[in-house]
């Protein structure tokens, strides 16, 4: 009976995985220890194992369907022998980025929540990275729904919120999209601010990002003091974890229990990551205790 080896990368969210090899195929034994330890801890972290393409590929289906990446700057896939990776650079050739995100401050946020169906979560490799900076932060959404005060959860029950698709996490807007002046106008999805763990059940607080949010039917003043409350509650340093990058590392994470952001760094250095995405749901309003 394989049992899996893990070590805690702070007390409430992020585990390093010790005894598995994602460069080999796991056995159902491993998959299903995995994917027990994912659900535990969230983020999960294997270390000092430079993965191929095909390898992160491998591994990363061992966790669900792949779906392709949502729509980068230059409007067509970076790796087109892999088109269902992924790249996260500031690196450019002949003066074209080879990724995206760049080298600056990428805002808490989780992953296309802008989408009527959300990705389940990502795996990301670390290839090339900088000397300094570029960490990478994860915040715990089931202790921020566990913890709400009885004002702020009273006061989103049975809401729902605007997730802008206007810009990426780094603010860049995307091909197609205009600059928005009426945030109850905002192009995007309307997903409840309190859901359901698609694969648990268990309630979180579900955000996505904070730039044009709104919550639908308050006056925008109320929605916006609303809004910086929860965030600020949502991305206290006890509900979270930070990952400075090695070279080998790759990580996973929950896209829908987790929000994550990544320090900027100097853009003179280079910083080259690949990334596969999991298929996911659409969110659920979570169903009162």
């Amino acid at each position: 009976m394989f049992k899996i080896e893990t070590k805690k990368i702070s007390p409430n969210i992020g585990a390093d995985v010790l005894n598995i090899d994602i460069r080999q195929p796991l056995t159902p034994e491993m998959q299903q220890a995995v994917m027990a330890a994912w659900a535990e801890f969230m983020v999960l972290r294997f270390r000092g194992q430079p993965l191929s393409d095909p390898e992160l590929l491998a591994f990363s289906k061992n966790l669900g369907e792949l779906e392709p990446p949502g729509p980068n700057p230059q409007g067509k896939p970076y790796l087109p022998d892999f088109p269902e990776l992924n790249v996260i650079s500031n690196i450019k050739q002949g003066g074209q980025a080879i990724g995206g995100l760049g080298d600056g401050e990428a805002i808490w946020h989780s992953d296309m929540t802008y989408a009527a169906s959300v990705p389940f979560g990502a795996v990301l490799h670390g290839i090339e990275v900088p000397p300094s900076g570029g960490n990478t932060y994860w915040s715990n959404l089931y202790m921020a729904h566990d913890t709400l005060p009885a004002h702020l959860k009273k006061a989103i029950t049975g809401r729902k919120a605007i997730h802008d698709s206007t810009y990426n996490s780094a603010g860049i807007m995307r091909i197609g999209m205009q600059p928005v002046t009426d945030v109850t106008k905002a192009p995007g999805a309307h997903h409840p601010l309190i859901i359901q763990h698609p694969r648990n059940g268990k309630h979180l607080l579900f955000l996505g990002r904070r730039r044009n949010s709104y919550i639908i039917g308050l006056p925008v003043d109320e929605s916006e003091a609303l809004l910086d409350e929860l965030w600020a509650h949502a991305t206290q340093p006890e509900f979270t974890m930070v990952q400075e990058w090695q070279a080998g590392d790759t990580l996973m994470w929950d896209n829908f229990a987790t929000l994550h952001r990544r320090d900027s760094f100097d853009p003179n250095a280079r910083r080259l990551m690949h990334r596969a995405q999991i298929k996911g749901f659409t969110p659920v309003e979570a169903m009162a205790a």
